[in-house]
């Protein structure tokens, strides 16, 4: 169905926003190690709400090396799916694991080289998955680049969210700015703080149904459906 991804675009300012190149050789294991399992438990979680459809066509943004579409693919064999990525080198380490732990749906998966700029203005999904990748987002950026991902739903879609959580204090409030540092220092990351992800998504229409923490609470995985109300759940 998709040809799979031969060579890869001249990245540009707008299409390339960190440096995750850089560190994508180590990504795993550096989040192995500080994290443990939480990171995967938390999008196993929040995968559980794929639509229940045989063939559904999902996004997947920012999803690195790959293990979260090897999973997606396990959980629903006869998907198609766009995954989106902003590093060259994250994508073709995603690439190498679906040739190697799942090539028969090779031809079931566009890889493509950009971030959610990069959406064709007509393409639209059942379901959108965003694990980790939001909070790369600076501020100013973050509304316009969730509208366009908005734009990509099907009516119904839900949208799969596991992220990190906004602390005020304690602990979690180091941790988050300890992560920062460290990729605006090894990436360039431009994103500085973590926006309330509940509240952006709550002013496009989306209200969580589903939702747990990991990580001592640092990290949740929450199910987005439509709502008419544009009212939100505190975290």
């Amino acid at each position: 169905m998709f040809e799979p991804l031969k060579s890869y675009p001249e990245p540009v300012e707008a299409e390339n926003p960190t440096g995750f190149d850089r560190v994508a050789w180590c990504y795993d294991a550096l989040a192995n190690l500080v994290f443990g399992p939480a990171q995967r438990q938390a999008q196993q979680s929040a995968l559980n709400g794929l639509p229940d459809t045989t063939c559904p066509h999902l996004l997947i943004l920012g999803g690195g090396t790959g293990w979260v579409l090897t999973e997606v693919l396990r959980r629903r064999p006869h998907a198609t799916v766009l995954y989106l990525e902003a590093s060259p080198r994250m994508l073709a380490r995603a690439q190498a694991r679906l040739q190697r732990e799942w090539p028969q749906a090779a031809g079931q998966v566009e890889f493509r080289h950009g971030t959610q700029a990069a959406l064709e203005p007509v393409e639209r999904f059942d379901a959108l998955i965003t694990f980790f990748v939001l909070d790369c987002i600076a501020g100013p950026e973050l509304p316009a680049a969730l509208a366009r991902l908005r734009e990509a739903q099907r009516a119904g879609a839900p949208w799969l969210l596991a992220d990190f959580r906004p602390a005020r204090r304690g602990w979690r409030r180091w941790l988050l700015a300890a992560m920062y540092l460290f990729f605006r220092l090894t990436t360039g990351l431009r994103a500085r703080t973590l926006a309330n992800l509940r509240a952006e998504l709550g002013h496009l229409g989306m209200q969580p149904q589903q939702s747990s923490l990991f990580f001592g609470k640092a990290m949740e995985a929450v199910v987005f459906a439509e709502t008419r109300a544009g009212s939100v759940s505190d975290i």
